[in-house]
């Protein structure tokens, strides 16, 4: 009997109960929309340009990168299916802004979610039958390996999010003086962006392509500028395409406004620049409390411990 209901075949029968609940609940494939299409074609790979799209995928990457990681990402992306709708968007934004790695979409991010969670609540039972018959480990076990499967992929994706905003607030000032640069030199803006784009490398030229292709596809330029906002999610881009809209609506100068732009936005890095060095003793203080000092009382108060000891050792028997 104890054989039976043993922890291997516990995890067996809960994998095949989720498995079959995501087939049952899995929706009908819909025809992709017109946003998505123009999505796979602004950030799609041009590897081998001679042949239609259908035909790249047969010919490039090997057995496992065509049959295996598809169909483990469909699986993946039909278990994330039935995550609640209301996560979806808040999860497309931080994707989004994360420069989606990994070509995620918010049904594969809320499926790696639930498949993490699945796997630590297993795990945690196993370690709480593990450590014996306690009915608190037993509970407490799988629950605290569900939330750490399931919290993992949000701690990943916001170290990606605040590394992309860095590199990219870093490098603005830079990428606003050569805008300025180009656009006094006689280039259309359009035409700036797209130098820019192929002179710098990094998350910022990016994005300075992937405006410049939305805008040649016939997106309006107020709309394509807001939605480079939206991608870059920091405040120094949205304060400039702001300022940038409001000038092309009232026919400002873009020379002048890429100009004065870029000085603020060097003010601004400099002013950042200054706020973490005077942050700096703070954090040494602390790591000196933490690391340092504790050393230093070992190595100056070590050999005299014995001697404390005896000293006091004696006085209690003198005492007594």
């Amino acid at each position: 009997m104890g054989a039976i209901f043993s922890p291997v075949t516990v995890a067996l029968l809960v994998g095949a109960a989720v498995f079959a609940l995501v087939m049952s609940l899995r929706p009908k494939r819909l025809p992709r929309a017109v946003e998505g299409r123009l999505e796979a074609f602004l950030t799609r790979e041009v590897v081998y340009p001679e042949l239609p799209a259908a035909e790249v995928g047969e010919v490039r990457g090997s057995f496992l990168e065509r049959i295996v990681v598809p169909a483990i990402r469909r699986g993946i992306n039909a278990l994330g299916r039935i995550a609640p709708s209301t996560q979806a968007e808040e999860v497309r934004r931080k994707l989004m802004v994360a420069g989606r790695p990994g070509n995620l979409s918010p049904a594969d991010f809320m499926g790696i979610q639930l498949l993490l969670a699945i796997a630590g609540l297993a795990l945690g039972y196993l370690y709480g039958r593990g450590l014996g018959a306690n009915p608190r480990m037993l509970l407490l076990g799988p629950l605290a390996g569900a939330a750490l499967g399931y919290m993992l992929p949000n701690f990943w994706l916001s170290s990606r999010m605040r590394r992309r905003q860095e590199a990219i607030q870093r490098a603005l000032p830079d990428a606003l003086d050569m805008l300025t640069i180009c656009v006094e030199a006689g280039l259309a803006f359009e035409s700036a962006l797209k130098r820019v784009s192929e002179q710098w490398q990094g998350p910022l030229s990016d994005e300075f392509a992937r405006l410049v292709n939305e805008m040649r596809l016939g997106v309006p330029r107020d709309q394509a500028l807001r939605r480079f906002a939206d991608r870059c999610g920091t405040p120094d881009v949205a304060s400039f395409v702001a300022v940038l809209i409001q000038a092309d609506r009232m026919g400002t100068s873009i020379g002048q406004v890429l100009h004065s732009q870029a000085a603020q936005m060097r003010t601004l890095r400099r002013q950042r620049a200054e706020e973490k060095a005077n942050k700096a003793p703070i954090k040494v203080l602390v790591a000196m409390l933490l690391f340092i000092f504790p050393a230093l009382f070992v190595v100056i108060l070590g050999p005299a411990v014995p001697r404390i000891v005896e000293t006091f050792s004696n006085v209690t028997l003198g005492g007594r």
